[in-house]
């Protein structure tokens, strides 16, 4: 029978361990927006050794699961003589994974727009840093949002991978949780509901500064 009391016991550990959930997304998504950025700069670049290289980032972190590039880094790292806490590694490889993803959909926002705006620009004067600074990237940065939204959300569920580093996350103490109570239905609906509760408050955080940035 379904323990109602193993159910709401299990909330305060879980959202304990919640907190390191977040920071992994949080730092990670951060992470991932700079060197995203950089890498659709050198995505779009007219030097080919930029692009070819951009390409193989792309490819490379698309192509690997985030779970072998986590066990990857955790392992390299000692190797070359950097020692680095697991949530250290943890947010790094959550970044850089990140970044392959952010990087294409900034290049796909900056494509999807109408050339004929920026040349309006160059027409009337304007240099290429107030183009950029003034036409391309505000318009780019509000067609990326909910994309970019989405893929917080999926960092944030993506985040329980980071329990195979010794990272005490919600995946991880509900793990231990179910161990210790025998009660894993209740304990596992209990992590359910946190990460739902998580990714709906950020979808409408998401929709709220679509609307904002839109008016």
């Amino acid at each position: 029978m379904f323990s109602i009391q193993t159910f709401l016991d299990s909330f305060e550990p879980l959202l304990w361990a919640a907190r390191y959930t977040l920071l992994v997304s949080g730092l990670g998504i951060a992470l991932g927006l700079v060197i995203g950025a950089l890498i659709c700069a050198a995505g779009l670049s007219r030097w080919p050794a930029a692009r070819r290289f951009a390409a193989i980032w792309v490819s490379f972190l698309r192509g690997v699961p985030l779970l072998v590039q986590l066990l990857l880094m955790y392992y390299l790292l000692p190797v070359i003589g950097i020692n680095v806490p697991a949530i250290a590694a943890a947010v790094i490889t959550v970044g850089i994974c990140a970044s392959a993803y952010i990087s294409e959909i900034w290049r796909g926002a900056i494509g999807a727009l109408p050339r004929g705006q920026a040349e309006a620009a160059v027409a009337i004067g304007m240099g290429p840093r107030d183009v950029w600074g003034r036409i391309i990237l505000p318009q780019a940065v509000v067609m990326s949002l909910p994309a970019l939204v989405n893929e917080l959300i999926l960092l944030v569920k993506a985040s329980s991978l980071v329990s195979v580093v010794g990272i005490l996350e919600v995946t991880r103490a509900s793990q231990a949780q179910a161990a210790m109570t025998f009660r894993p239905l209740e304990v596992y609906i209990a992590a359910a509901c946190i990460y739902l509760a998580i990714n709906l408050c950020l979808a409408g955080l998401g929709r709220y500064l679509e609307h904002r940035m839109a008016v």
